[in-house]
This record gives structure tokens, C-alpha cells and sequence, in this order.
């Protein structure tokens, strides 16, 4: 009878936790409605010409990797199949719907140490930089075998050169 005081406290504190939680999380998906729906995984997907295995860390505004984007299931955590064809990069996440980026969409490739609360060795991260329905997003990463590293980033890099520079002089 001497734990029954305490005990009831810390219920009702992870109560109250769990509750203020899951309203911060209803109250990011509202805020994140303008967010463009996710593009469409072409049919044509037989035969890529790379594939990782790893984890899809997560997708946030560009340049702010602690500003997680929760709409579209972009912010679950998941582990993943990179598959890389001509036309973009495929994401087939587990317990989660797949993430198509379309190569044209691609705008850089970057490595990073660490995105919203997921923090590994230096460069660790593959980073794709692209746009979502007018937005620039960053979408993370993680390579299961640290081998693939520098593979992935490479076939990912060929998408950026395939983009023309708008700074450039095209005369």
C-alpha cells in the first residue's frame, strides 16, 4: 500500500505525456496540410539499376533537419530498400507507404552526421535534396552495409548533373 501514491503520480505523469504527445503530432499534421501529395510510383519498375538496403531515416524541410515532416507517413522511421532507376529513386519502406522521388525532382545529394534524432558517425546519412510540390525537402537515408556508401552516392549524383544549372551560362 506504501507504492500505491507513487505508483498513481507516475501513471497519470505518463498519461499526461503520452496525451500531450500525440496532440503535438495532430497538431504538426494540420500545420503541414499545404504539403503536396506524394509523386506516383511509375509502373515501370522492373529492372533498377542499383539497390541498398538501409533505413528511410526521415524527410524534412530543406535545410531544417530538425523541422520533420509528419504528413504522408514522412516522418516514420523505417527500414527501407533504396532502388535507383533512370527515371528517380524508389523508397520501399516497411510498415510504410513507399517514396518515389523523380530524378528531375533531384536538386542535390549531400552526406550529413545526424537529422532530427537519429545522430550517427560523420557522414553517415545520404541526403537527397529535391522538391515536393514546389517545396524543397531533404529525405535521409542510412545504408545497411557502409561499403555501399560511396556506390549510393555516386548513382544519386548522376541525378544532379542530369539537372541543369540555372546559374549557368547556357549561351
Amino acid at each position: 500500500m506504501d507504492y500505491l501514491g507513487p505508483g498513481l503520480i507516475t501513471l497519470s505523469l505518463v498519461v499526461v505525456l503520452v496525451g500531450l504527445v500525440y496532440i503535438g503530432w495532430r497538431n504538426r499534421l494540420k500545420r503541414q496540410q499545404d504539403i503536396a501529395p506524394l509523386p506516383d510510383v511509375p509502373e515501370e519498375t522492373s529492372a533498377p539499376a542499383a539497390a541498398y538496403e538501409g533505413q528511410y531515416v526521415v524527410t524534412t524541410t530543406a535545410g531544417d533537419w530538425l523541422d520533420r515532416l509528419a504528413v504522408h507517413g514522412l516522418g516514420i522511421r523505417s527500414s527501407a530498400l533504396l532502388r535507383l532507376y533512370p527515371h528517380g529513386v524508389l523508397i520501399e519502406r516497411r510498415g510504410a507507404r513507399d517514396l518515389y522521388v523523380p530524378g528531375s525532382a533531384i536538386k542535390a545529394v549531400r552526406t550529413e552526421s545526424g537529422m532530427v534524432g537519429k545522430f550517427v558517425e560523420q557522414d553517415g546519412l545520404a541526403v537527397i535534396t529535391w522538391t515536393l510540390g514546389g517545396r524543397d525537402v531533404d529525405t535521409a537515408f542510412r545504408n545497411r552495409h557502409a561499403t555501399d556508401k560511396r556506390p549510393l552516392l555516386e548513382h544519386l549524383k548522376t541525378y544532379v548533373s542530369a539537372v541543369p544549372d540555372n546559374d549557368e551560362d547556357l549561351s
